[in-house]
């Protein structure tokens, strides 16, 4: 017999979540209590527009049980929807809590989802497990009452796009146990953890294993999915077959003069000198191969501004990171899913680092 906790309350049938349920989850559920073998899905959108696939209510069962049984979810526990089920990681919330029995409890998606927004019923109950993307932990950290908020939820996994090293550092002032995850569309959301301020490494969920291919980058074993080998274009430091250290994209790695250069790595050296967004690219160089560039969006940026920061970041790079030319756009382009498109607009503006001469 069908049954689904939510916010408070059990409902046996689907008509009588109708009324309760947002249009979204309702949608969801339909789908997911018919007859058919999977629903649809979007991939992401990381590296171009979102496509849609098939997603087998199979795997998707298996992937849950995985992750209930790592953070020990059961008919007790109470889980947290902030998340769109449009997309893989909100999915994947509902079938968790379906699976365990739990009780889902559900916000209206927003940056702020831990704001009292006439929720006060149940916003303040224990939580043992919610998934947020960065930018809805680093507003809810902005917001006193928000960040005390976080002392209800046991554990939260973050996903969705890297996790800074300046929210990584605000987090340990949360009791929270924090988490990223690695996973993607393809493998029904995440194979792989992180636990935040501890360690490094990603570690594998249950029978999950990992090696590399010839590129050095990551192939994944998941033995409880059915395509099972997957293939990834991410760039690992493996630590046997179940641990694994992220170091950037395989399509964004700089060879500059030979040395291979990580931008993600180096923009995470960066994260806390630039305000704005910014991103490390390339362009081709006769001498080098490829030069390092830093773009950098904002109408603010002129040349004594960029002196500066030049003066302030020289001292956190390598000799081969170190930006050949600052690139300036009022605005980058971004994804259908909001993440930024790591080319260069057609109206940046360069400044050659050899020309912005700095005192010593």
């Amino acid at each position: 017999m069908m049954e689904v906790r939510l916010n408070g309350r059990v409902y046996t049938c689907l008509e009588q979540l109708r009324e309760q349920a947002d249009e979204e989850l309702f949608l969801f559920l339909e789908e997911w209590f018919d007859d058919r073998s999977y629903v649809p899905g979007h991939t992401s959108g990381s590296t171009g527009a979102p496509k849609e696939i098939q997603l087998s209510k199979a795997d998707m069962r298996a992937s849950a049980r995985m992750t209930n049984a790592f953070f020990a979810i059961g008919r007790e526990s109470v889980l947290l929807l902030c998340l769109s089920v449009s997309y893989i990681a909100g999915k994947m919330m509902v079938v968790r809590a379906l699976e365990a029995g739990a009780e889902l409890l559900t916000v209206k998606v927003s940056s702020h989802p831990l704001r009292i927004t006439g929720q006060e019923e149940y916003v303040d109950r224990r939580i043992d497990l919610a998934a947020m993307v960065p930018m809805q932990v680093e507003e809810s950290m902005k917001s006193e009452s928000e960040k005390q908020r976080f002392g209800y939820i046991r554990h939260l996994i973050i996903g969705g796009a890297p996790v800074s090293v300046a929210l990584e550092e605000r987090l340990k002032k949360i009791p929270t146990q924090c988490y990223a995850t690695y996973g993607m569309t393809e493998t029904v959301s995440h194979i792989a953890l992180k636990k935040l301020n501890s360690d490094p490494a990603y570690f594998a969920l249950g029978e999950v294993g990992f090696e590399q291919d010839e590129r050095g980058c990551l192939i994944i074993d998941a033995p409880h999915l059915q395509a099972r080998r997957f293939v990834t274009n991410d760039m690992v430091r493996l630590h046997g077959n179940k641990r694994f250290e992220w170091l950037g994209r395989f399509d964004y790695v700089i060879n500059s003069g030979g040395i291979k250069l990580f931008p993600e790595l180096i923009e995470q050296k960066l994260v806390r000198s630039i305000p704005g967004r910014f991103f490390i690219t390339s362009r081709p160089d006769e001498v080098l191969g490829e030069s390092v560039l830093l773009a950098l969006e904002g109408a603010h940026w002129d040349f004594v501004s960029l002196q500066l920061l030049l003066q302030k970041i020289r001292p956190l790079l390598g000799r081969f990171e170190l930006p050949k030319a600052f690139v300036v756009s009022p605005f980058f382009r971004e994804t259908t899913s909001g993440k930024v498109v790591r080319t260069l607009p057609e109206n940046a503006v360069f400044y050659p680092v050899h020309q912005l001469r700095v005192s010593e």
